[in-house]
């Protein structure tokens, strides 16, 4: 997967190889180019090209507890999110997983990251900074558990797989801004036999709801942020939405101003604020057998 050609394998400083910040279709396959997790939620916020759209916010990264599973590779083995064990099996803590690649040092790029010679691509400038090509990242093994293999992803224990397995991890840096490769490395560890599923032919279990189970709601399921909120509220449930659940947002006089769902299988929901007045309002949230209101702040 990796190429020589330095123009084709340009890809923005800032947030490198992905693409507006959304999963998109591509031969009918949902896929993101890098940590899911929404731009403006990063530590610190280096870019400001897209917004929370959709796709966004698949999950938001958490550093106290491992990252969920979040996809699978076309070689059949899982994605991850930023965090895991630091420890191969499943000891040492939740860390961050680190990615074992970083930015060469070089003014000139006539050279690959294994020192063959190449067809010379723009010295390194503002408009082609360390970064701009895939070529500008080198590899540099790491012997620390916390950090990922040239295809980005290590054996390992996680809560899908308490036995262990082969697993990427989407990588961000101390700032939770995306870093190369982001979620695959130049190649993959396993073998890539399709990448279009049109059928199942494995057993599967199909979800049936169990009657009279009733599930109350507590303030501490949800987290709101950020709180006040300018352009964007987002409001994120702890465990996965088993039925759909309505979202309202009213003002202080009570009037509803907005409506949203967590759908099923969902873990977040956002409600946009830019054409609100500023002052205090109520978020309900209903999944038809009790209710949460929070109260949050408006202010542009």
């Amino acid at each position: 997967m990796a190429s020589q050609n330095w123009n084709r394998d340009a890809i923005p400083a800032d947030k490198a190889g992905f693409d507006c910040a959304k999963g998109h279709p591509a031969n009918g396959n949902y896929h993101h180019h890098q940590n899911p997790s929404a731009f403006n939620l990063d530590l610190a916020v280096i870019s400001n090209i897209c917004d929370l759209y959709l796709a966004d916010g698949l999950y938001v990264i958490d550093s106290t507890v491992h990252s969920p599973l979040i996809g699978f590779a076309y070689d059949g083995f899982p994605i991850y999110g930023a965090y895991g064990y630091k420890n191969l099996d499943g000891t040492g803590g939740i860390t961050r997983i680190k990615s074992g690649y970083s930015q060469r040092n070089i003014t000139v790029r006539n050279t690959s990251p294994t020192g063959a010679s190449v067809s010379s691509g723009p010295n390194v400038s503002a408009t082609y900074p360390i970064g701009y090509f895939r070529e500008d990242n080198e590899f540099i093994a790491n012997a620390s558990p916390d950090y990922l293999d040239v295809h980005n992803g290590r054996v390992c224990v996680t809560p899908e797989y308490p036995n262990g397995t082969y697993a990427y991890f989407a990588t961000v840096d101390e700032d939770w801004n995306s870093v190369y490769p982001y979620v695959v490395g130049p190649t993959f560890y396993g073998t890539v036999t399709g990448s279009k599923v049109t059928s199942v032919t494995e057993p599967t279990t199909t979800y049936v709801a169990t009657a009279g189970i009733v599930e109350v709601l507590k303030e501490n399921d949800f987290t709101v942020y950020p709180n006040p909120a300018s352009d964007l509220l987002m409001i994120q449930i702890k465990t996965k939405v088993e039925e759909n659940m309505l979202v309202k947002l009213y003002d202080i006089k009570g009037k509803m101003v907005a409506e949203k769902q967590f759908l099923q299988g969902s873990t977040i929901v956002f409600f946009e604020t830019e054409t609100l007045y500023d002052g205090m309002y109520i978020l309900e949230i209903n999944n038809g057998k009790s209710t949460v209101r929070k109260h949050v702040a408006i202010q542009h």
